[in-house]
């Protein structure tokens, strides 16, 4: 009897140590399945974002596509813009007097010709005085001289008489010619009798700085207006004597407004100077702007350019279209068409009343989901950068090029997160 419980004893131990040992291995299973549940939930919250229709909206999130852009083999230069000597005037007066009218403001557009103000000064009212009467003596002495000439001819008089009336002639014509150019320089008539002066703008643009005002004297050699035609508009860029030898006339150049907008505009090089501008060892490089992008450019722009030294172009989205995550980058696609991931049997089971349960799916239904892919950047120029995709994306994918950022930030639980 004794060795048959001794026996009992011992299988009874043995099935606890059993139970013991299958219980922990179910706890490490348990464990692992969750913690392998975790990391894929983890995994996929930070590659799979959804935002409400308000969020979007409010984030301003915008999308685009993938473009071609000049991004390899440049040359950065910095300048500004400007516009030939032939296309800017400082219009001054040659005769000084008081301002009687302006009819222009700052900022106007004139054509060439355009009476821009006038001046009064009674000089010039002798200046027309002159031309007149020298007009009027030319007439005399025209007839005295051929009734000379005709008499001289015939030897009725003295030839000394003839050559005083050709002489007084020559005079009256020289005296009348002076008048005329005095007066066709201040763009005054010749006829009539006035003492204003015109001031006339010599070409077509926009009205600069006026530096007189009604009733005060303007001096000879002061600029009183400016007027610049910018539809001859160009670039003045500062290039290095280290990269002189890789510029030539014809190359194209794409620059951006540093103070403005980031649009890209484009230009050709012209002419390069044969000599350095400063101390600084750079040459003038001189790019014309296209004519349609010209319009809206103000002379002194400061712009950062690059000059493309060969054609290549490779695909490039805006910089703050790619968000960097660790040591990889990403950018994020707008999913067209996400199906709702099935819930648990007790979250259905909360949503057993109707109206709360179609809250929910008008909820899921209105989120706008975005996917990371993941990408490696290469150079950064003019605003846009440089992207090859590690993992091949529709050709229509909508790529958020505003607001990458927050989506980064959402998916790691730094946004506002609603499901």
């Amino acid at each position: 009897m004794k060795n048959i419980f001794i026996n009992n004893s011992s299988n009874t131990r043995t099935k606890f140590n059993l139970l013991l040992l299958s219980s922990f291995f179910f706890l490490l299973t348990s464990c692992g399945e969750k913690k392998t549940e975790e990391t894929h939930e983890e995994e996929k919250s930070e590659t799979e974002v959804a935002l409400t229709e308000a969020q979007f909206k409010t984030i301003g999130i915008e999308t685009g596509t993938i473009e071609m852009k000049n991004l390899n083999t440049v040359i950065k230069a910095n300048g500004y813009t400007a516009v030939p000597p032939q296309n800017m005037a400082n219009i001054s007066t040659l005769i000084g007097g008081v301002v009687k009218d302006i009819y222009v403001l700052e900022g106007t557009y004139v054509a060439k010709g355009k009476t821009l103000a006038t001046i009064q000064n009674l000089e010039v009212t002798e200046m027309q005085e002159n031309y007149n009467s020298a007009i009027a003596n030319i007439e005399y002495l025209q007839l005295e001289y051929n009734r000379q000439k005709t008499l001289s001819d015939e030897n009725v008089n003295p030839r000394k008489t003839f050559q005083e009336v050709k002489s007084k002639l020559a005079v009256e014509r020289a005296r009348a010619q002076a008048a005329k150019n005095k007066l066709q320089a201040l763009n005054v008539s010749l006829k009539g009798s006035t003492s204003l002066i015109p001031i006339v703008s010599p070409i077509s643009g926009y009205v600069g700085k006026i530096s007189i005002t009604k009733g005060a004297f303007a001096e000879t050699g002061v600029t009183l207006f400016e007027v610049v035609d910018n539809s001859q508009m160009h670039l003045d860029l500062n290039v290095f004597e280290k990269d002189l030898g890789k510029i030539s006339v014809g190359q194209e150049v794409d620059f951006v407004l540093t103070n403005q907008s980031n649009k890209s505009i484009k230009g050709k090089i012209f002419g390069i100077n044969k000599s350095f501008s400063n101390e600084s060892k750079t040459v003038a490089v001189h790019a014309k702007i296209n004519p349609s992008d010209a319009k809206d450019l103000i002379s002194g722009m400061y712009v950062a350019a690059n000059i493309n030294i060969t054609n290549q172009t490779v695909q490039a989205l805006p910089k703050d279209a790619i968000v960097r995550n660790g040591d990889k980058y990403y950018i994020y696609i707008q999913e067209e068409h996400q199906e709702e991931t099935p819930k648990p049997k007790e979250e259905e089971h909360k949503h057993e009343d109707g109206e709360a349960h179609a809250e929910g799916e008008e909820k899921a239904h209105n989120e706008i989901h975005f996917k990371a892919i993941e990408v490696m950047p290469g150079t950064t120029d003019l605003g846009y950068t440089e992207v090859k995709l590690v993992e091949e994306i529709p050709a229509n994918a909508k790529i958020v090029i505003k607001g990458a950022f927050y989506l980064l930030a959402t998916s790691k639980g730094g946004g506002a997160h609603e499901h």
